[in-house]
């Protein structure tokens, strides 16, 4: 192949449809996507630290501690055996979708059968796969908001169009049954249902659960329901599987959960989808195609975690609950700010309305985005601002952090924000 200088005239073509020079570089379909704003937070953040900046980020969903040992243990064993060097299933190891089986019945209280299980690379792919299993174009999902950055994208890649259903603060973030009623059109499909809920640390009653499934059963919806910070729920607050209360609806939901968030394991990237059969199936088929089967190692290290006790993760909440308490503390305390005490994740959600046109330190924002801007800036502590989550007006914190890291982060707000 002949050298071409980099300075030889360009040669336009004749007509549109003379070359590939008038052919978008990236499609339409995948350029349109937004970056995840939780990642981009988290990866300033720690080019910022790298760079010898003391900056202390509150972005990335990710708790602090390490998988517990039993479960690295079982990696190590997998590791050495030959037999997971190989391709294994698409749709996940036997042993693997048995245990996810096993832990939905104890911990969800309902029945499943293992080929009812799809093991996926993390959460987010289940997410995904559900939603390209489901939808077709122009198909409606309602998705209550504020939501994780993920689920719209998700949807739009799907062919899908996301129909966000506002609930702010005075809602404590909680959809009503009326306004799902009023969201809901001859194209609407899918109900998206998260509880505990990333962002905002909402959890939804067993009789608001209950109410909503019903809603769906009656009007034909699918439920695609994420569950993954099932174990991470506080005071009186607790985990309803919609399933458990609504079992009638097993036919028309499909469950997302993974081992990410309850043992530590984000990087491991093990998570599940549950649902019909014809479901399960046309998502694994496209699983074959897309990724095929989960690093071996991995899902070994997942049927440990899985068929292991719960005390580390509750070991892992009791720390949770204790950076909470602190974290809506120090927040209430700054005037300009609201926040309800987050009920389950590991996730506070200020609204930030009575800070925005106030002036710090010669800035002024106006907006979240802005004002998230401004504390990495001149407090150096990263947030992730509402607009990733939907309406602007709002900041999201993780409280998935050391405590004297989070006391010191907030301290930092509340020093900058008091000069307003």
């Amino acid at each position: 192949m002949g050298h071409v200088s980099a300075h030889a005239p360009s040669q336009q073509p004749t007509s549109p449809a003379a070359g590939p020079t008038d052919r978008r570089r990236v499609s339409a379909r995948v350029g349109g996507i937004a970056e995840s704003a939780t990642l981009a937070v988290d990866a300033k953040a720690k080019a910022l630290k790298a760079a010898g900046r003391p900056v202390i980020g509150f972005g990335a969903g990710e708790p602090d501690f390490p998988t517990p040992d039993y479960i690295v243990e079982a990696a190590v064993a997998a590791a050495r055996d030959a037999a997971n060097h190989r391709y294994s299933p698409a749709g996940g190891l036997p042993v693997l979708r048995e245990a996810v089986a096993a832990k939905t019945l104890r911990d969800s209280g309902y029945a499943v059968d293992p080929a009812d299980v799809l093991v996926t690379n993390g959460g987010k792919q289940a997410v995904y796969q559900a939603f390209a299993t489901l939808l077709d174009p122009g198909d409606e999902v309602l998705l209550p908001a504020p939501y994780w950055t993920t689920y719209p994208e998700a949807i739009r890649l799907a062919g899908g169009v996301p129909v966000e259903v506002v609930a702010g603060v005075d809602q404590g973030y909680k959809v009503t049954l009326e306004q799902l009623e009023a969201a809901r059109t001859p194209r609407t499909k899918v109900l998206l249902f998260c509880s505990p809920s990333n962002p905002t640390g909402a959890v939804y009653s067993p009789e608001q659960t209950e109410e909503i499934g019903r809603w769906a059963l009656e009007h034909g919806i699918w439920v695609v329901t994420d569950e993954i910070y099932e174990h991470l729920t506080y005071d009186d607050a607790v985990f309803t599987p919609v399933l458990r209360v609504v079992p009638e609806l097993a036919d028309t939901t499909v469950v997302l959960n993974g081992v990410a968030k309850t043992y530590a394991m984000t990087g491991w990237r093990v998570g599940w989808l549950v649902g019909p059969r014809d479901v399960v199936k046309a998502a694994t088929n496209l699983q074959s195609h897309l990724s095929s089967n989960v690093a071996n190692v991995s899902q070994r290290a997942a049927v440990a975690a899985l068929t292991g006790d719960l005390s580390a993760v509750a070991a892992m909440r009791e720390a949770f609950d204790r950076r909470r308490r602190t974290m809506v503390r120090m927040l209430s305390e700054i005037d300009g700010i609201r926040i309800p005490a987050p009920e389950g994740a590991f996730y506070a959600y200020p609204a930030v309305h009575g800070l925005l046109g106030r002036t710090f330190r010669g800035v002024t924002p106006t907006t979240s985005a802005e004002l998230a801007a401004l504390l990495l800036d001149q407090a150096e502590v990263a947030v992730v601002p509402g607009e990733a989550f939907g309406p602007s007006g709002y900041l999201r914190l993780s409280y998935a952090l050391g405590d004297d890291d989070l006391a010191e982060g907030v301290g930092r707000i509340q020093a900058l924000l008091a000069e307003g």
